[in-house]
């Protein structure tokens, strides 16, 4: 079992400069599709009821990334390297999500809230725990409900279709979700409600979404309005991110002692004040 993660300072250090590097890096190579995908590769393999799998950083072993729903990935992998080699103390399962979250950001959409302290895995799941686009919508809710997620969670992170594109030789489709497969906003959703989208790619997944009452109520509301997709999608994707992981109270103590540090220093320049001001007035008297 890999030794847990100790979140300190100079944890947090590394986590912020990785964030940078990843944004430039992200920007440059107009890779934000890949390193999504791979951050949620890594996480959907969980299982609730097992407490196996989930953002361990597990997919950069040959055995997982070789799956074939992991067709392609290895180039984020080795993305990923060229930052873990800046950054070596960071754990991959953390650079992998957080690659996601900084990939969602970089092209628009809404900031996910990252938490650090994954801890690494060398145990691989075996392949088929990933969602297969060539099935409907029971497969889908078997899938994430074995995760642990919602309806509601099914469909706000199926929204991130709007980035990127489908390759033959990695899924057997080709084609874009969405007319500008680099910007993050909830066009996934009005393109599904339309019935002529203009050669635009859709997957039984993806329709599976329109036809199932209970999804299609969410793909509406999402279509209608972009502020609650975004809402609703940087929880989503932050439960996904977390699946099987449970911060350590320690990844937030720098924070915290900063602010009560900060809250300590105004109490005594408060203090300092109401003496001085205090002596001021008896000098006064005095004279």
């Amino acid at each position: 079992m890999a030794l847990p993660v100790v979140v300190d300072a100079e944890y947090l250090k590394q986590i912020e400069k990785a964030r940078r590097d990843l944004r430039a890096f992200i920007a440059n190579r107009n890779c934000a599709p890949i390193m999504l995908r791979l951050a949620w590769h890594d996480a959907g393999t969980y299982d609730a009821s097992s407490k196996t799998g989930g953002p361990n950083g597990s997919i950069r072993n040959e055995e997982e990334y070789s799956h074939g729903a992991n067709n392609g990935l290895k180039k984020a992998i080795d993305f990923c390297e060229e930052v873990k080699a800046k950054h070596p103390r960071i754990s991959y399962a953390d650079l992998y999500q957080l690659a996601g979250v900084v990939a969602v950001e970089v092209t628009g959409g809404p900031t996910v809230n990252f938490v650090p302290g994954r801890r690494d895995s060398k145990i691989c799941t075996r392949d088929g725990r990933l969602p297969d686009a060539k099935k409907g919508e029971s497969h889908l809710r078997d899938v994430f409900y074995r995760m642990g997620l919602t309806d509601k969670d099914i469909v706000a992170l199926s929204g991130a279709h709007t980035l990127g594109r489908a390759h033959p030789e990695r899924s057997g489709f080709d084609g874009a979700w969405t007319e500008d497969p680099l910007k993050f906003d909830n066009s996934y959703f009005e393109i599904l409600l339309e019935e002529d989208s203009a050669g635009l790619l859709k997957l039984p997944t993806d329709r599976a979404l329109v036809d199932d009452p209970e999804f299609r109520r969410y793909v509406e509301l999402y279509a209608k309005d972009e502020d609650v997709f975004f809402r609703d999608y940087a929880e989503s994707h932050k439960k996904l991110s977390e699946l099987g992981f449970v911060p350590s109270s320690k990844a937030n103590a720098p924070k915290d002692a900063t602010i009560l540090a900060q809250s300590a220093v105004g109490v005594v320049v408060t203090a300092a004040v109401i003496i001085l001001s205090y002596l001021f007035e008896q000098s006064k008297r005095a004279k």
